[in-house]
């Protein structure tokens, strides 16, 4: 599930979840959405994942 891909991410990488919706989807509600449910669409699943591959290749992280 992409929620806990996300979780782990922010656990690494110690970034805020409303910083991390900004960041990856504009929407600083994103992460606490889908804790609550929210289903992304697969284009926005999509560029989560790449937002989060980026960063890792960007900063080193994990």
């Amino acid at each position: 599930m992409l929620i806990r891909k996300i979780e782990v991410f922010l656990r690494y990488t110690r970034m805020p979840p409303t910083r991390f919706g900004r960041l990856a989807t504009r929407d600083p509600r994103f992460v606490l959405d889908l804790r609550n449910g929210r289903l992304p669409r697969p284009a926005t699943e999509a560029r989560v994942e790449h937002f989060m591959n980026m960063y890792r290749e960007a900063t080193g992280a994990f």
